[in-house]
């Protein structure tokens, strides 16, 4: 045990590589520019593939150890020293962050393969890599980070990186402002999330996990509400959960690996890291555990609905993401054992949804960048390989047994029926809703895009299968997307993150059996299956047809897009005018003003300079006159 306890704390001790390799890559690859055009993007993906190698390393060494000892602290400076507040730059590897890093650098090493291809016709190809491990490094260390400064400092960098790939192609005008629209929402988050980091330095005097978490009981009630919202405001932000889940959708304009990396492995998955991370904050109330998951069953609907409308093959994909990280937000909610089940659909999610976004992009590339999947159909003759390793995602993703996304959403849907109270009932209706109408529009991205009549236009006539750099990421995707939730769940997953997350407790008795809650999740999922096999096995009209209210608020995003400009872009606008307008009239008036009556003044009293004798020997005289005049009547009383 010694000699294990020794290997594991010296492989420990090199966390810093973990972010250090990344983000050393981006920067030479950044900083050699087209010197580097040729191989830089190999540069990308061994980098990453690297610093999978040693975080698998490191995550094997803890099996080792005990549960309290698995975990690993290393501070590098003084980050920040001022007055009380004393900031390390610190890192810390526990079970938690190691399975993030897995699935950060493991997903994403796969991901960064198919961008290879992908992007070999790009010229900025170099410029991409570089920003993807900037990426990555930003998101290594907003989980590797041991104290909410940290996770700030990385939290922002994903906010920065995310900006730069979403808006890659920037001189499209549609990816330009994707890319500002991510940045100014995740900015509104952001800043909930800082000041809730302020309250936690102002109550506790720390930023650091373990000094915070055994300071809660401290805090009073009112108090870890308030702390907890700000929390949840940036990890909606960055999950794109309601109310700010507009910018992911529109974030499908980059190219497709970076919908692949945001979407599954990494930046909408740090809402519900920093949830799950502060679990003993949010344990600490009921209330806060109550706005948590209503705001995870709510988005997991609004992400359903508006995803059965759309027409386009990543947007789809988008609000699928929209609708699987709020199961995830309603099982970080409902506390207790559910964290752990929310860790397992995140991880179980990182496959399929990573398999799915880049088997759209082999439909693109076959399909001359083609997104609309009313224009698709019969694909599955012409990509095989392409079709068989989507219809894993999409069997996984409907939970379907014995694919991965069964053993991870299911227990989701149990749980939110042993919350113990009557929003049992409430939750659990709306997780199961959700499987079904799941079922149902993945069910028709499926059958529109690789079966029934072709519909293809002039252009994308001959469709043909992806190059193998791109298919092999897929086929091991595929692979994940069969296994892994069986593996998380049998490998007792939620053992392994008990040091972090808490034992599971004593849970309440459910509703509803569990064998009913199985079978009716089951169930709803054939139905919903189905009815969307039935509506569009034949195809689909190539045009929007007259459709009724639901349909119609769908396509519109539920109106949430028109709710925003509504109350806070036009306002915003206007407010914004209105204050450049009394900058320039008022307080810009009043100084200019000023300046020309001075200016003007001078000017009149300068005339009085006429540079002739005469003139300033009478303006001598008339002020002696003047002043002998005011003295006499001072002496004769006139001036009292």
């Amino acid at each position: 045990m010694e000699q294990t306890y020794a290997h594991a704390t010296g492989l420990l001790s090199g966390i810093w590589l973990l972010v250090a390799i990344p983000l050393a890559s981006a920067a030479v690859l950044l900083l050699l520019g087209k010197r580097a055009d040729k191989w830089g993007h190999w540069l990308g993906v061994l980098s990453v593939a690297a610093t999978f190698v040693l975080g698998l390393s490191m995550f094997l060494s803890l099996r080792g150890l005990d549960d309290d000892a698995r975990s690993a602290q290393q501070s590098l400076w003084d980050f920040i020293v001022v007055g009380n507040l004393h900031v390390d730059f610190g890192l810390l590897f526990d079970p938690l962050s190691g399975v993030f890093v897995l699935l950060i650098t493991g997903v994403g090493s796969l991901i960064h393969l198919y961008a290879v291809g992908y992007m070999e016709h790009d010229p900025g190809r170099r410029r991409f890599f570089a920003y993807f491990n900037l990426f990555v490094a930003a998101m290594l260390l907003l989980v590797l980070g041991n104290n909410y400064v940290m996770l700030y400092f990385g939290w922002e960098g994903v906010g920065l990186a995310s900006y730069l790939l979403i808006s890659f192609w920037y001189t499209r005008p549609s990816a330009a402002t994707a890319g500002k629209k991510a940045f100014l929402m995740n900015r509104v988050g952001d800043t909930g999330l800082a000041i809730g980091i302020f309250l936690l330095f102002a109550q506790l005097g720390t930023t650091q996990y373990d000094e915070v978490f055994s300071q809660v009981s401290a805090l009073s009630g009112g108090t870890v509400l308030i702390l907890g919202i700000l929390l949840l405001l940036g990890a909606a932000g960055k999950s794109g959960q309601f109310p700010l889940q507009a910018w992911l959708p529109d974030a499908m304009e980059g190219p497709t690996p970076v919908s692949a990396l945001i979407h599954a492995a990494t930046m909408v998955t740090a809402g519900v890291y920093l949830i799950a991370r502060s679990n003993p904050i949010f344990s600490a109330n009921h209330t806060l555990q109550t706005i948590v998951v209503s705001v995870g069953a709510l988005t997991l609907l609004i992400g359903c609905i508006i995803g059965a409308a759309k027409d386009d093959i990543k947007r789809v994909l988008a609000w699928s993401t929209v609708s699987q990280i709020g199961y995830m937000f309603l099982g970080v909610g409902l506390g207790g054992g559910a964290y752990a089940l929310a860790i397992i659909h995140l991880l179980a999610h990182g496959f399929f949804k990573a398999n799915m976004f880049l088997g759209a992009g082999s439909v693109m590339h076959g399909m001359h960048d083609q997104v609309d999947i009313r224009r698709f159909g019969g694909l599955r003759k012409y990509m095989t390989w392409t079709w068989l390793t989507f219809m894993m995602g999409w069997l996984a993703i409907i939970g379907i047994p014995p694919l991965s996304g069964y053993f991870s959403k299911e227990p989701i849907i149990a749980a939110a029926f042993e919350r113990g109270d009557w929003t049992s009932w409430l939750y659990g209706m709306a997780a199961l809703l959700g499987a079904g109408l799941t079922a149902f529009y993945m069910t028709r991205l499926f059958v529109l895009t690789f079966h029934g009549p072709e519909r293809y236009t002039e252009e994308n006539k001959h469709p043909h299968e992806s190059p193998l750099i791109m298919t092999v990421p897929l086929m091991l995707l595929a692979l994940g997307s069969i296994v892994a939730g069986g593996l998380l769940v049998w490998g007792d997953l939620a053992h392994w993150l008990e040091p972090v997350l808490g034992a599971e407790g004593v849970e309440h008795e459910p509703v509803l059996a569990h064998w009913l809650i199985t079978v009716l999740s089951l169930v709803v999922t054939v139905l919903g299956a189905g009815l969307a096999w039935a509506m569009f096995r034949r195809g689909t009209a190539l045009a929007p047809e007259p459709a009724g209210v639901v349909v119609t608020a769908a396509r519109r995003n539920l109106y949430t897009d028109a709710f925003n400009e509504a109350v806070f872009e036009r306002p915003g606008i206007y407010l914004t005018r209105a204050l450049v307008y009394l900058d320039n009239r008022g307080i810009d008036g009043a100084v200019n003003g000023l300046a020309a009556a001075v200016g003007g003044g001078s000017g009149r009293l300068r005339r009085l300079q006429t540079g002739f004798v005469r003139s300033y020997a009478l303006s001598m005289l008339t002020g002696a006159v003047l002043v002998v005049g005011a003295f006499l009547a001072i002496q004769l009383g006139w001036l009292a």
